[in-house]
């Protein structure tokens, strides 16, 4: 069974920093390329970071890369978004997924609940 826990969401400041984490099952974990999406309110759902399952290859949407990094520790089971700069505009829901990329398309197969994060100006 397919199971994904996202933490680490909360109200900052814009120029702040979080971590998000996404605790998923050993057997998903071990087999999976994983992701990072968001929402922001009255949005769609945006790809944001992906990560293959061996972490020898990350992807990132354009307008994110060198402010977000996402990373996996396969002990912990755990990928992980690391947020910096946060700017108002990052707001939004953030959620892991199990991903695959489909004609150069991220695609999420399974998803964790979400985490919310604010980001105030």
């Amino acid at each position: 069974q397919v199971h994904l826990v996202e933490s680490g969401g909360g109200l900052v400041q814009a120029g702040d920093s979080l971590r998000l984490s996404c605790a998923a099952s050993e057997r998903t974990f071990s087999s999976s390329g994983l992701g990072w999406f968001r929402q922001a309110p009255g949005k769609e759902r945006d790809f944001v970071a992906a990560i293959s399952w061996s972490g020898g290859s990350t992807w990132y949407v354009d307008s994110e890369k060198g402010r977000f990094t996402i990373s996996r520790d396969n002990a912990k089971n755990t990928v992980y978004l690391q947020m910096n700069s946060l700017k108002p505009e990052d707001t939004a829901v953030y959620y892991c997924a199990v991903v695959n990329n489909v004609l150069g398309r991220w695609i999420g197969d399974y998803w964790g609940q979400g985490t919310q994060v604010i980001v105030s100006s």
